[in-house]
């Protein structure tokens, strides 16, 4: 598949291993205790990234979904613990906010000014998506000042 700016194509991401189904034996914690330890993350105000990752390398949890049959995501939507924005919407506006500021130093600094541009139609892609599923409200709209607002 070709890559979405460079019109190349290029390697594609990392796969999960197909064969697992289940939940592998060696991990001790219940789908509950899961949970539980998910819904702890959040409550300290870790991303669902972050809860991932704290997950698989402190609890030995591989896999959350193929343990609890749910997401993380899916978990903390359940405990109305969710997030305004998504996550991966709020990276890609930070990674701008961040790209502006330096654009705002380095005014000649032209390939970083195409990776904003990047960055900003990703924005508008995936906002377009999110409306459509209704994740985000049918007038949200992304704007720098109000991005850079929301982020202090």
């Amino acid at each position: 598949m070709a890559r979405m700016h460079a019109r190349r194509k290029g390697k594609s991401g990392s796969t999960h291993f197909v064969g697992r189904e289940k939940h592998p034996d060696w991990s001790s914690l219940k789908p509950r205790e899961i949970e539980s330890h998910v819904i702890e993350l959040a409550k300290e105000g870790k991303s669902t990234s972050e809860i991932g990752m704290i997950l698989r390398d402190q609890f030995a949890v591989p896999d959350v979904k193929i343990a609890t049959g749910k997401r993380i995501a899916m978990i903390l939507e359940e405990n109305k613990m969710q997030s305004e924005i998504p996550e991966d919407l709020k990276n890609l506006i930070s990674k701008a906010l961040q790209l502006r500021e330096h654009i705002g130093t380095h005014r000649k600094d032209l390939s970083n000014k195409r990776h904003l541009q990047n960055t900003e139609s990703k924005i508008r892609r995936i906002t377009k998506y999110y409306k459509s599923i209704q994740k985000l409200p049918k007038d949200w709209k992304y704007s720098p000042k109000q991005a850079k607002l929301m982020f202090e």
